[in-house]
């Protein structure tokens, strides 16, 4: 994160977690200028701690947003998890500047896409994991791989379907059919969408919502029950771990085998989370250039790493 204070962050994510009536009003007065929901945020915040020095900034960089959400959630849960902070150092985020050997995780992707070599950014192992992955035509560098897609999803939804997609809100339905009508491709799509009030990481969210057919309902069903943890690979360490969680959990559902879990499962909103998965993993597919196949989730295995 760039701010190395968890006292600061900790203030701010009390204020999110607990909302004072005078935060949202001043919050509500912040969105009745047509501003972004993130910057009516961060000057309610502001306001309400009357101390623009000492809190400035602080809710512009992304990193300091996540923490404060991860303190939220602590709170939310009342988790006994111990937070700690880890100042970033070197490029901000979003920055395409490398200093010394660090770069920021949009400039890697830049330099990728732009078929520049990364091998002083990044570890070892995971060099040689891309660069296999690479010359295999198994990448996705961005939304723009599926463009196409998106832009045929939004031309075949009626403006209400639009209306009831996730953060779709206050008429935004209307303005994302007229652009699917007229834009051929996703920068342009993106353009004639944002707006002060609705940032580009939203209608990002929005188109993928789209493509992925996740409904306001959808994401409601999914903060009302308990999560299933999905184990993708584990180590040694790993191993014992999850040997120890399976004996104790009476809480989650473990899942290791996406193929045991579907035939078993009877929770209903559990089948509709899985199916949402399944699919963003076929969509996700659909963004290579080679062997592209679907169903990954039922023919890989988990991934085992043993010592050697």
């Amino acid at each position: 994160m760039k701010s190395g204070s968890l006292g600061i962050l900790n203030e701010f994510a009390d204020i999110l977690y607990k909302e004072p009536k005078e935060y949202l009003t001043i919050l509500k007065h912040e969105l009745a200028k047509g501003l972004s929901y993130p910057t009516a945020r961060e000057n309610a915040i502001l306001f309400y701690l009357n101390d623009v020095k000492k809190y400035s900034n602080i809710l512009s960089s992304p990193n300091n947003i996540l923490a404060v959400e991860y303190l939220k959630a602590i709170k939310k849960l009342k988790s006994k998890v111990l937070p700690i902070t880890v100042k970033r150092v070197g490029t901000p985020y979003n920055s395409l500047r490398i200093k010394g050997n660090v770069a920021s995780a949009t400039a890697i992707r830049h330099f990728i896409t732009n078929n520049k070599d990364v091998e002083e950014l990044i570890p070892k192992r995971s060099y040689k994991m891309l660069s296999h992955n690479i010359e295999n035509g198994k990448i996705v560098n961005d939304l723009s791989s599926y463009e196409r897609e998106i832009i045929y999803t939004l031309r075949r939804m009626k403006t209400q379907e639009i209306a009831e997609l996730n953060d779709v809100t206050e008429g935004l339905e209307n303005v994302i059919k007229k652009a699917a009508s007229t834009c051929n491709n996703l920068e342009d799509l993106i353009d004639a969408i944002k707006s002060k009030r609705y940032t580009r990481s939203r209608i990002q969210r929005i188109l993928l919502n789209a493509l992925l057919g996740i409904t306001k309902k959808d994401a409601k069903d999914a903060y009302r029950s308990k999560p299933y943890i999905r184990v993708l690979g584990i180590n040694e360490k790993g191993k014992e771990l999850l040997s120890r969680l399976t004996r104790s959990n009476t809480k989650y559902e473990i899942v290791t085998s996406v193929k045991r879990f579907a035939e078993s499962n009877t929770n209903r909103l559990y089948t509709n989370m899985l199916d949402k998965d399944i699919l963003a993993t076929n969509v996700y597919t659909l963004g290579y250039e080679n062997d592209s196949k679907s169903n990954l989730d039922f023919t890989k295995k988990l991934i085992i790493k043993n010592k050697k």
